[in-house]
């Protein structure tokens, strides 16, 4: 934790906070607080700053908190994932966040298990939890957006084509297009396949929507490995 990230509930008056939950046995037990320490503090889609610590026992810490600076800028990626599994889910929520992704829409596709939508990661809190995970990590406090879209085709035929506009649309599948462009210095969006990547058939569709193919070479990445390294040529 780079960052402690609060929420509008935690506040019992202006500008002071009070924690009872997770985040007062982080600062108990790996940060080891004292009274009247000082803690870069941020608020969720909101400013960083900093805190002073007035109150602290075993049941509670009372802060003063100080806002007075934007958070670090976002990166111009909307990225859309073909859902990968809920493990690896969970990893790549916290990549994405403290890479500074702030839209990330997951679809589905052809090599994509019907079961993976059953995945309790999926609900609001759970992503939320891991998205802060990313956020605490970079010292940054604005919260992605998460759209799922369970049909492909749909998606790509009705939402998509306005999704793109106005930015660099790339779809990374290995062995097709270009290699990945660098530094675009432009807002991109990104599709990223599953395992094993699109079927032809999809690619196609991305194609006809606007989408040009790129890839990183000839090593084939993990989901998980290819995603910041896209993410890093991009920006």
């Amino acid at each position: 934790m780079n960052l402690l990230l609060l929420f509008p509930a935690d506040f019992i008056a202006p500008g002071r906070a009070r924690l009872t939950d997770h985040r007062l046995q982080h600062l108990l037990a790996v940060k080891n607080i004292q009274l009247n320490d000082t803690l870069e503090v941020g608020l969720v889609n909101d400013k960083v700053g900093f805190a002073r610590v007035l109150f602290i026992d075993k049941s509670r810490v009372d802060l003063q908190v100080h806002l007075h600076r934007e958070a670090v800028a976002p990166l111009p990626v909307h990225l859309i994932l073909a859902l990968p599994r809920p493990k690896m889910l969970k990893r790549i929520l916290q990549t994405i966040s403290a890479m500074g992704v702030k839209q990330l829409t997951l679809i589905h596709s052809a090599k994509v298990e019907k079961s993976y939508w059953q995945t309790p990661w999926l609900e609001p809190d759970k992503l939320q939890q891991h998205l802060v995970l990313g956020l605490e990590q970079a010292k940054d406090t604005i919260l992605p957006e998460v759209n799922c879209f369970q049909r492909f085709k749909p998606f790509v035929e009705d939402v998509l084509p306005e999704l793109v506009v106005g930015t660099k649309a790339l779809v990374a599948h290995p062995g097709k297009g270009d290699l990945c462009a660098v530094d675009t210095r432009q807002p991109v969006t990104l599709a990223i396949g599953p395992e094993g990547g699109f079927i032809d058939y999809e690619i196609e569709k991305f194609i006809q929507a606007g989408l040009i193919p790129c890839h990183l070479g000839e090593r084939i990445l993990r989901v998980e490995n290819a995603i910041p390294v896209l993410l890093g040529r991009l920006s």
